[in-house]
């Protein structure tokens, strides 16, 4: 029993117009101010109908089908090039790009709102829109103006689609190895090489594809040092921006992966004849930092990933339980009663639900903050919230993602038996969420980024300065209602326990970097969980709050006050346990002789 996706749009709603309070922060933030509440919440409904209506009957299908190479092509699963078309007609594509090239410039927050609701629906869809956001973002940036002008307006539409082109077979994560190599030639580039593991590579959705190519300058230093970026069509493009002749790329194959199937991952092959004409983006010999603008962005839309379907998994096995009778649950009852009145059944759908919703309010809430860096009127603030949303992104990536498999995994487990089935539809969820802590840099890049580049690179000030706000925040909260105040009370120890955390890493990284990053991840858990029981606190005190005439939003409001009572109970002990790694684990990695392992 497949159960169909339904888009949670009133917990997203409560979380940019209620918890986070956004609306209000655009009022005063110039280039958001036409943001209200009213506005979100119209863009949060109409996205939840093409996501139920359009992407979630395709989820199944394109899974069975899957993507189809052919020498003349890649052909996606039936059904998608029909919903891609509704996509850029709907203007889906227009929503986070500038308004410059035809963009509308939605805060960051909604458009991740919007994504989790795309991704929850059809995520191997989801993935070719979120690598042509990516590359709008790059060329915003970087591009020149005359590249800005002949590529962006029909990329931001969607009617053109765009990639990144990093991975190649000998590289891996390490780009300091690529090979693949630019010549110069008039005011463009003859590259040569292969890349892999390109998402959206090839396919027969948009009339154009637009790589963004990482290569290496005839002559350029060795290492990371020397890569460029490159903006390599797939047909070229003429002075008038009508189509001309194909390029010289070719897709040699697609994967044949564990999940995402109706997702085309591409061998790519450039210059298999006179070279694929390229032309440079940004300056040359700064392709890695030009990438890092899309793989940021990135690995922000993977993190919601995670998230988007654990709330898919959560849907699959709260229909479930709801409805398998099977055993005698430990309730006075005259017959059967279905499994979710077993008391370890509800024990992990309540794991689920409640870490579900920790993950969105952070997400969120890493959103909103970059939303406030690029547009508060006060300079000094928009420092501040970009080192916030700088801080939070690899947290959000590898903790979300992290977590979207273990939730998964928990609803295959609520399902019993018939959960390893196909039939029932937890395995895909399992399948295709896997993939989400290894592309777009895996949990440990994530956990090194956080050490290495976030807390080493200020020692620790930014992560600091949050830890002050989520104190200052529930000693606030434990001023209120005996609820809330309650929940708020028992974050408290954990957050203590973070900030002694910090301080033994920082301890660590001023040692060896070796030492630190030998606990790199389980400090990231613990990061993660420690935000998310902060997000939990203040909501269930909004949620205590708001009760008192809530009417038919009361339901609401309680299951956001259970939800965080459960979470702090059984979430949040995770976190004593990470902290003892960080303090003692790191001495038991590096003496690991790695002949017997």
């Amino acid at each position: 029993m497949t159960t169909m996706y339904r888009a949670p749009t009133r917990d997203l709603r409560f979380n940019i117009n209620e918890l986070l309070r956004a609306p209000a922060a655009w009022a005063a933030a110039p280039g958001l101010s036409d943001y209200s509440s009213e506005v979100t919440d119209t863009i949060i409904a109409e996205a939840s109908k093409f996501a139920e209506e359009v992407l979630e009957p395709l989820y199944r299908s394109a899974d069975q089908t899957g993507a189809r190479w052919t020498p003349e092509g890649v052909i996606a699963p039936p059904g998608f090039k029909e919903a891609y078309r509704q996509y850029v007609e709907g203007g889906w594509g227009t929503l986070r790009a500038g308004t410059r090239h035809g963009g509308q410039g939605v805060p960051n927050s909604v458009g991740t709102a919007v994504e989790e609701m795309f991704a929850s629906a059809n995520l191997a869809f989801k993935l070719g829109p979120m690598l042509t956001q990516g590359a709008v973002e790059a060329l915003e940036h970087r591009g020149t103006p005359q590249q800005q002008e002949r590529y962006l307006p029909k990329m931001v539409t969607g009617e053109w689609s765009g990639t990144m082109n990093l991975t190649e077979p000998q590289a891996g994560s390490d780009l300091g190895q690529i090979r693949t190599r630019a010549v110069p030639e008039g005011d463009h580039y003859r590259l040569f090489g292969q890349k892999i593991f390109i998402t959206y590579g090839e396919h027969d959705l948009a009339d154009n594809i637009i790589h963004m190519v990482l290569a290496r300058i005839e002559g350029a230093p060795a290492g990371t040092a020397g890569i460029s970026m490159f903006l390599v069509p797939k047909v070229l493009v003429n002075p008038d921006g009508s189509l001309g002749e194909r390029n010289d790329v070719a897709c040699l194959s697609i994967e044949h992966k564990l999940g995402i199937h109706g997702s085309p991952t591409a061998v790519m092959a450039y210059g298999q004849k006179d070279g694929a004409i390229g032309y440079l983006v940004g300056e040359p010999n700064q392709g890695l930092k030009n990438m890092f603008i899309m793989m940021n962005a990135a690995r922000l839309s993977v993190g919601l990933e995670g998230y988007a379907m654990a709330e898919r998994a959560l849907q699959q096995a709260a229909e479930w339980a709801r409805t398998r009778v099977q055993g005698r649950p430990p309730v006075a009852a005259p017959g059967p009663l279905p499994i979710i009145h077993h008391m370890d059944v509800r024990r992990m759908l309540m794991l689920m639900k409640s870490r579900t919703e920790a993950l969105r309010s952070v997400a969120l809430y890493a959103a909103h903050q970059l939303d406030l860096a690029g547009h508060h009127a006060d300079a000094a603030r928009r420092t501040a919230c970009q080192a916030r949303g700088d801080l939070l992104i690899p947290v959000v990536k590898a903790w979300s993602t992290e977590s979207g498999i273990e939730i998964a995994s928990l609803g295959i487990q609520v399902h019993g038996g018939m959960g390893y089935i196909e039939e029932t539809g937890a395995a895909q969820i399992y399948r295709d969420v896997r993939i989400t802590t290894i592309y777009e840099g895996t949990t440990g890049i994530q956990a090194n980024d956080l050490i290495g580049r976030k807390l080493g690179r200020d020692r620790g000030a930014a992560l600091g300065a949050l830890l002050d706000d989520i104190d200052n925040d529930l000693e606030a909260i434990m001023k209120g209602r005996e609820i809330d105040a309650a929940i708020a009370r028992d974050a408290k120890p954990y957050v203590k326990a973070l900030r002694k955390a910090r301080e033994d890493l920082l301890a660590l990284l001023a040692k060896d970097a070796a030492s630190a990053q030998a606990v790199a991840v389980p400090f990231v858990r613990l990061t993660g969980v420690v935000l998310g029981g902060w997000m939990m606190a203040k909501s269930a005190a909004i949620a205590q709050a708001s009760l008192a005439g809530a009417g038919d939003d009361a339901a609401f409001y309680r299951a956001k006050l259970q939800s965080a009572r459960f979470y702090i109970d059984h979430v949040m002990p995770e976190a004593l346990a990470a902290a003892a790694i960080v303090a003692g684990g790191a001495a038991a990695v590096q003496q690991t002789a790695v002949e017997l392992i």
